[in-house]
């Protein structure tokens, strides 16, 4: 390498962190093995992104959190996205605080059905077989410096595993806060659907206070076996001062099925890779992705479906809302591979830019390597379109409503799709905090 790469720990301390923390024996190995491998690897190349320019020193140190004894104690802007079981108490919940998860609770309903539903640290100690088939196995360790400092570093995180035929037929739902910039912030989800289990996953990721450049470095594996289904929605909403660096990726099998719902509306730099990996015949990948940028911030949000399997089918749809001097690259990448007869892959990635400075780059990127397939892409770069705005104002329509009003339109193929109506209306809020209306 070029220069030489500064580790955020060395060796021998990691080791005695784990230790101490009663990992077992293969996790320490692993974690020590990566922790040498990320000085090797190069950060990730992004499509006209310098993330190397970025401030990506701050992972803070583990910190062990105490217990919350009432979701009371949670800041407002984090029990505000607690979704309730009709009488005012949150069900199927994880709470991460910083470095550890502080709450959780998981009702009997689906202990009967067998989901284990806990924190990724004490998954190690009681389902550590399924914990370590699948962990670092969608995503690996060696694919560059972030993977490999994830797999060193992680902290706290969530384990949710259905067991075959099981319908969970309420979302179950994390909340990730960071409100310490001194304390690491990197949640490893991961998450493994037995055949024809289905499930609904929700988490927020939330942030009080300025933390000084801290970097949340995630990961989330999505394992879906035969005839599964996994919904995963998950909305980012941290602090300028965080840089947010995230890999989503599932492995899905024959006839099983992800829908990612995504809602980037960070307000610092981020890094979003949201990934399907098609390996089996009939397999399918739905993926629907808000970000609005303001601010002077650097978003680069990459939506791929890799097909290997015959007659896969993915859709992609990705709206990106730039205002101020905000910069987005959004790329939409389908890969169909040798083999994968009949695949289907379509795209769309649309970029709105509210003023002159802010900038937006919509990359569609088809590759395909087998001849009897069909795929598709449409993307489009633009401002507000001041016709139809001037039109709604001979109609009686003030200008700042009738921006309002094309905003949401542009916004609505994504928006009116989501299955999730909490989801829905949070994007909406969300979308309206960031645009200052």
């Amino acid at each position: 390498m070029s220069t030489q790469t500064v580790l955020p720990i060395d060796r021998a301390s990691l080791v005695e962190l784990s230790k101490a923390r009663q990992e077992p024996e293969w996790m320490t190995t692993l974690r020590g093995q990566a922790l040498e491998l990320a000085g090797t690897l190069e950060l990730p190349t992004l499509e006209k992104t310098r993330i190397d320019r970025w401030n990506l020193a701050s992972f803070g140190t583990y910190k062990a959190g105490a217990k919350l004894a009432s979701l009371e104690e949670l800041p407002a802007s984090a029990k505000s996205l607690l979704q309730n079981d009709g009488q005012g108490h949150p069900d199927n919940l994880i709470v991460q605080k910083n470095s550890g998860v502080v709450y959780s609770s998981v009702s009997e309903t689906l202990k009967q059905q067998g989901v284990v539903f806990t924190s990724l640290e004490e998954a190690l100690q009681t389902h550590g077989e399924l914990v370590q088939k699948y962990f670092m196995s969608v995503v690996g360790k060696d694919e560059n410096r972030l993977t490999a400092l994830h797999t060193a570093l992680w902290s706290g995180g969530v384990f949710l595993y259905v067991p075959k035929n099981v319908q969970v037929e309420v979302p179950v739902q994390a909340l990730f806060v960071t409100d310490d910039a001194e304390a690491s912030f990197s949640p490893h989800v991961l998450i493994v659907a037995e055949q024809h289990a289905s499930v609904t996953y929700v988490d927020n990721f939330v942030s009080e206070g300025s933390l000084n450049g801290l970097v949340q470095n995630g990961v989330v594996e999505v394992v879906v076996k035969p005839g599964a289904k996994v919904t995963f929605a998950s909305v980012h909403n941290l602090d300028e001062s965080i840089t947010d660096l995230t890999y989503r990726r599932a492995l899905v099998e024959n006839d099983g099925s992800i829908e990612w719902i995504v809602g980037e509306m960070h307000y610092g730099n981020a890094m979003s890779d949201t990934t399907s990996i098609l390996k089996g015949n009939g397999s399918t990948s739905d993926a629907k992705v808000i970000c609005v940028g303001t601010g002077e911030q650097k978003l680069n949000v990459s939506t791929r479906a890799v097909h290997f399997g015959k007659s896969s089918d993915s859709q992609m749809i990705t709206r990106a809302v730039m205002r101020d001097g905000a910069t987005a690259i959004i790329n939409g990448i389908t890969k169909i591979e040798k083999g994968a007869t009949k695949a289907n892959g379509e795209q769309t990635e649309k970029v709105l830019m509210l003023s002159p400075k802010a900038r937006g780059d919509a990359n569609p990127i088809l590759l395909i390597d087998e001849d009897d397939v069909t795929a598709g892409h449409a993307a489009s770069v633009g401002q507000v379109n001041q016709e139809q705005v001037y039109y709604m104002m001979s109609r009686g329509v003030s200008r700042e409503e009738a921006e309002r009003l094309i905003i949401y339109g542009f916004l609505a193929p994504v928006v009116s799709q989501i299955p999730l109506e909490q989801i829905a209306s949070q994007l909406q809020l969300l979308v309206e905090r960031k645009l200052g209306q």
